[in-house]
């Protein structure tokens, strides 16, 4: 018999109610439509999807912090409604972005204040402190107050902060958010470490960042609009789009308007378009390789310049635009 769920929501819900100005009657907002999840022990599981999709309230839920509106959620086997209690003592989250501990303090002794607070004796709280320190980068900072702190030095704080407790079940909600390339390639290094030293660990990672999910998740579902579209391995989900050949177009110039025109020809299933300097970069999702000889066509009558041209393999990018009918970076940018 396998290893028990280290996660599970059955049509979990969030609904906020927000008041509009400058009316009196408040409107309902859906932050999480009909979550149903099984996060397996030992995963390190990956909830993709862009800012304002719902990621975030679905790990305060799973961390009980907020109650859901609707459906049930366990972690550790443990309701997180009735069980408060016993999920916190199993469990631990960090932040991207969040605010680190106390400023006067060095970052030896918000640590060390942190594991008293979880019952860690000071001599383990001590050896686990040094190890982790090491491990990040930060040892030579250990006696620096966390207000001189960079802001990347910060977050490395703020992450050995969470598996301080040497938890059951961690949440990382957007951990690399801010770091500069090394800190988040140090931070992403660590979190693999971690999950693969012990089989009964399990972490779930938020992020809008693909190249994360793809090298990081052993799963990755993918979330937009409070909606889970999608949950599988990366392979897998890439798997999907084998169907399609994607093409990847750098233009010069495009004109408002073309790119609508461009979805409608014969054998094109999606495009995005994410202008650029001195031009556009255009990627197509097609029924078939030869489809793009009308976009080819459509682009030259237009007067359109093409630059370079090449064919690639699908990414996670691709079955995000696949699922929600546009980038990443769009998702974001048209809000909730």
């Amino acid at each position: 018999m396998g290893l028990p769920l280290a996660i599970e929501t059955e049509h979990l819900g969030r609904i906020y109610k927000v008041r509009e100005a400058k009316k009196k009657e408040s409107k309902e907002l859906v932050a999480l439509n009909d979550v149903n999840l099984q996060v397996q022990t030992g995963e390190l599981f990956g909830l993709l999807g862009p800012n304002g999709a719902g990621k975030t309230t679905l790990i305060k839920i799973l961390t009980t912090l907020l109650a859901p509106s609707s459906g049930k959620a366990r972690v550790a086997g443990l309701d997180v409604i009735t069980q408060t209690a016993k999920v916190r003592e199993r469990i631990n989250m960090v932040s991207g972005g969040e605010s680190s501990g106390y400023g006067l303090l060095t970052v030896r002794e918000n640590l060390w204040m942190f594991a008293q607070f979880y019952g860690i004796p000071s001599r383990i709280a001590h050896q686990r402190i040094t190890e982790l320190l090491e491990i990040v980068g930060l040892a030579d900072r250990a006696g620096t107050k966390s207000a001189d702190l960079s802001t990347g030095l910060r977050q490395k704080m703020n992450i050995v902060r969470g598996f301080l407790t040497d938890p059951e079940v961690l949440f990382l909600d957007e951990p690399t958010l801010g770091l500069d390339v090394g800190a988040a390639r140090d931070v992403r290094a660590f979190i693999r470490r971690w999950i693969a030293e012990r089989s009964d660990r399990t972490l779930l990672l938020t992020t809008h960042y693909m190249v994360e999910a793809e090298e990081m998740c052993d799963r990755v579902a993918i979330i937009n609009r409070g909606k889970v579209l999608a949950c599988d391995t990366p392979a897998n989900l890439k798997r999907t789009l084998q169907r399609e050949a994607i093409f990847r177009l750098e233009v010069n110039p495009l004109l408002n308007g073309q790119v609508d025109l461009l979805r409608q020809l014969p054998g094109v299933n999606q495009v995005t378009h994410s202008p650029r300097e001195g031009g556009s970069t255009l990627e197509f999702y097609l029924a078939e390789d030869a489809a793009i000889a009308g976009v080819v066509n459509q682009l030259t009558q237009d007067s359109v310049r093409i630059l370079a041209m090449q064919k690639r393999e699908p990414t996670l990018e691709d079955v995000f635009v696949n699922l929600v009918g546009h980038s990443m970076q769009e998702a974001e940018h048209a809000g909730p």
